[in-house]
């Protein structure tokens, strides 16, 4: 299993920077201090709440909690689809703060990637066409071969022409997974892939998640509430009302479940 040891800088200086920003180090992902509120004044929630945490390059991390905790919250900032109300993300080395939406889009588009549980594959277009879409929106003709690399990858080599309706669950979302992979992201950002699944399509999944960082080298950062879907991660961060309460390194289904269990009557 891949592990980075994470930069280490002199506190009170700044990381070295490189263009547009660009700050060199060995997290994919890192967020300082991030808080995000919604609404004002009596009416505001604040979804996260100072929250510092880092993600080493070649890492499959779980984040888990109960409704409400701020999951999503904090995959979609991290993952540029939302701006924190306060503090710093850093994505692949780039800070995001500064970034003008055409730039934050132009880096969701060309450096990360998502996928979702619900499979969004658009209907009149064959599998290879889904997987092709994401090079065809930014003006790029997919390179030979490239979409089948892809499509191989996740064992659809054989499906190219089929279209989303012909396919199963499970198949919709390993070509979700395929179109996630086409730009070569340095992060895939997976919130509940498995969802939608029955458990024996979830593992299929959840272990080709895997094997993107075993095999890869690529980060994955997933919002799960399956403890057997956590334990495929290296660790899990728990997060309760916008906080992190804590984490598990190399967890099992069980040991997740029962940091669970003492969540939620720790909160009751």
């Amino acid at each position: 299993m891949r592990r980075c040891r994470p930069a280490r800088f002199r506190e009170g200086t700044a990381p070295p920077t490189g263009k547009w920003g660009q700050m060199t180090s060995d997290h994919a992902v890192r967020m300082r201090s991030v808080s995000r509120r919604y609404g004002l004044g009596d009416n505001a929630v604040t979804a996260l709440d100072d929250v510092s945490l880092a993600f080493a390059r070649g890492t499959f991390t779980a984040v888990m909690g109960p409704s409400g905790s701020g999951k999503s919250t904090l995959l979609q900032c991290a993952a540029g689809l939302d701006r924190p109300t306060s503090g710093s993300v850093v994505v692949g080395g780039t800070e995001l703060t500064g970034l003008s939406e055409r730039r934050l889009t132009l880096l969701r588009r060309e450096r990360v990637g998502f996928v979702f549980q619900a499979f969004n594959l658009l209907p009149s277009l064959t599998a290879a066409q889904n997987v092709a879409l994401p090079l065809r929106l930014s003006g790029r003709r997919p390179p030979r071969g490239r979409v089948r690399e892809v499509l191989d990858q996740v064992g659809l080599g054989d499906r190219a022409r089929h279209r989303p309706t012909e396919l199963s669950g499970g198949q919709q979302q390993r070509v979700a997974l395929a179109r996630a992979l086409i730009t070569r992201p340095e992060v895939l950002f997976a919130d509940e892939p498995t969802g939608a699944l029955d458990s024996r399509t979830g593992r299929e999944v959840l272990t080709l998640l895997r094997a993107m960082v075993d095999d890869s080298g690529r980060t994955v950062l997933m919002v799960t509430h399956d403890p057997v879907a956590a334990s495929y991660a290296d660790r899990v961060l728990f997060l309760v009302d916008g906080h992190v309460h804590g984490e598990l390194a190399t967890p099992t289904a069980d040991t997740v479940a029962t940091h669970l269990t003492h969540l939620e009557k720790a909160a009751s």
